[in-house]
């Protein structure tokens, strides 16, 4: 897991793809309990991420509404 990228600097869309393969591998059995706790924490990054991204997403989507509805009071 070292090679793979930091959590922090992912897109939304790249940290959703690693997830899925993360779950997927997870699913498939990892040879040692090393590796899956490796995964499971991989995992547990990835969607933390994921969250911040959708969070993010929903607070742009709010504040828009709320100019929108200023806008259209001041009209």
């Amino acid at each position: 897991m070292s090679s793979s990228p930091d959590v922090s600097t992912l897109s939304y869309e790249d940290a959703r793809d690693e997830l899925v393969r993360v779950v997927a591998e997870l699913e498939q059995g990892a040879s040692t309990l090393e590796q899956s706790l490796a995964l499971w924490e991989r995992g547990e990054a990835l969607a933390g991420r994921c969250e911040e991204w959708l969070l993010g997403a929903k607070k742009r989507l709010e504040a828009a509404r709320v100019a929108q509805a200023e806008s259209a009071e001041d009209e």
